[in-house]
């Protein structure tokens, strides 16, 4: 390697990362960060490798640059090295007159990426939704990470939204204190102030820029899984697509069966890949792949190789300009069309590895013995019947890569789906997710609090799992 290309001042957001690896076709990037867990000197650090195409390196690349590093017989240093990452342009160093000389460039953190969304977005359409004469009031929040020098360029400067649009916008390598994490527990001061209706359109960004919480008047939530499911109905108000046209969605097993329902009434194709952006990243290179999402609060397309906060803001604005509508209503007339899918996710972080690794192995033994599918499971006045239940594991379509023990998966005769998953992003203990789906499409129904429809199947995880006596955990550390 001969050449460093960072970001001023050391600050790149995981998407512009993506986006200058590939406008300079460098051969990978490395990214250190937190993602959307705590930082700061007591907090979770990770250093991330993304490949020449802009995504997460894969396995097999991450195992050979593992045995690689076992045989190195020599390498060199730069002694007292001072770099200077707050000036523009580029710095030439020696490695102990052993190899030529190394450049580091500095380059404007903003400038690369957000021209690349000038070229996605209709920029003088959403100028006029954010500074025109009846504009949409808008409330961004960074959470202190490192996406708010972008959105103080792009939705601030470039677009007009009021500099008080914005908040928590300086990076902070603690995150002030907080979990940058964005969702309903860790996003609560936002939710507080959309509630107030003083705006009408709220988001959030993680620590490193690629999740959005996205919330309308009223802190009217918007599900991840549903949110990628509106993109896809309303894609072509977004530019990009009416140009590149659209090749395939995508979501990540746990995701709600949402965007399927859009992907069947427009006849596009739909796949389902474990969680894991590099999954898609594989379709998107084989040119299979247009718009994808996950749970998780992650929504892309194939314009990078990552999820995109900033974008999936954009793309919702883009939305607003075209429909007129409120959030609210874009999603309510959403659910009228297609039919709703409850969803929730139940997190239970940093429970004890070896208890949460036995319960799921318990869990297995019971929802493989033979008896189980077709056996009748209920709660209250509800019953479901067992169609299928396995440990969801993938294909590639691509690469024939098979990717087993992605999930374990309960699937009912009526479509409700609970899903057990162990993840583990986080530095302490491990984390538990179970994740419940159920379809409604009744109009009357549409409407309900999703906590009240999923309670009978929440239940029964709940029961079937014993995770409550195993994990000596009363309830979740987040639900989404």
């Amino acid at each position: 390697i001969g050449r460093l290309v960072i970001g001023q001042n050391g600050i790149l957001s995981t998407p512009a990362v993506s986006c200058i690896i590939r406008k300079i076709k460098a051969i990978g990037g490395i990214i250190l960060t937190a993602s959307h867990n705590p930082g700061g000197p007591n907090g979770d650090f990770g250093i991330k490798f993304n490949i020449a195409n802009g995504g997460p390196a894969p396995e097999g690349i991450t195992d050979k640059i593992f045995q690689i590093s076992k045989k190195i017989e020599e390498y060199a240093i730069c002694p007292d090295l001072q770099v200077d990452l707050s000036t523009i342009g580029k710095q030439q160093f020696d490695l102990e007159n052993k190899f030529k000389p190394f450049t580091v460039e500095i380059v404007d953190s903003v400038e690369a990426y957000a021209n690349m969304l000038r070229n996605i977005f209709d920029f003088n359409a959403l100028k006029e939704l954010l500074s025109g004469k009846n504009h949409l009031k808008i409330r961004i929040d960074a959470m202190h990470g490192v996406v708010g020098p972008y959105v103080k360029k792009i939705l601030c400067e470039e677009l007009g939204a009021p500099a008080n649009s914005a908040v928590n916008c300086t990076p902070l390598e603690d995150f002030g204190g907080h979990h940058p994490d964005p969702n309903l527990t860790y996003a609560a001061d936002l939710v507080q102030t959309m509630k107030t209706g003083e705006y009408d359109f709220g988001a959030a960004f993680d620590g490193d820029g690629d999740r959005n919480m996205i919330l309308g008047k009223h802190g009217f939530f918007v599900n991840p899984s549903d949110s990628v499911a509106v993109i896809a109905a309303n894609i072509f108000s977004i530019p990009y697509f009416q140009q590149t046209g659209v090749r395939g969605f995508a979501r990540s097993m746990p995701t709600s069966g949402a965007l399927d329902r859009v992907a069947h009434a427009t006849k596009i194709a739909l796949y389902e890949t474990p969680t894991g952006w590099k999954f898609f990243g594989n379709l998107m290179d084989a040119n299979k792949l247009s718009l994808c999402g996950e749970e998780s609060f992650g929504t892309g397309s194939d314009h990078i190789r990552e999820k995109d906060g900033l974008w999936a803001v954009l793309a919702w604005l883009s939305i607003l300009a075209t429909c007129k509508q409120s959030v609210e209503d874009i999603m309510k007339d959403h659910w009228q069309k297609y039919g709703r899918n409850f969803f929730t996710r139940y997190d239970y972080e940093e429970v004890d590895a070896d208890a949460a690794n036995k319960m799921m192995k318990d869990l297995e033994t019971l929802m493989f013995d033979r008896s189980f599918v077709g056996k009748q499971l209920s709660s209250g006045d509800k019953v479901y019947t067992v169609e299928k239940a396995d440990n969801f594991e993938y294909n590639d379509p691509v690469d024939g890569s098979v990717s087993r023990n992605q999930g374990l998966r309960l699937i009912f005769s009526d479509g409700s789906r609970i899903i057990f998953r162990l993840s583990g992003t986080g530095s302490a203990g491990a984390t538990v997710r179970l994740y419940i789906d159920s379809y409604e499409k009744d109009a009357q129904k549409i409407h309900q609090d999703p906590q009240v429809m999923l309670a009978p199947l929440i239940s029964i995880a709940l029961k079937l799992s014993q995770l409550h006596e195993r994990t000596g955990r009363t309830g979740p550390t987040v639900i989404t």
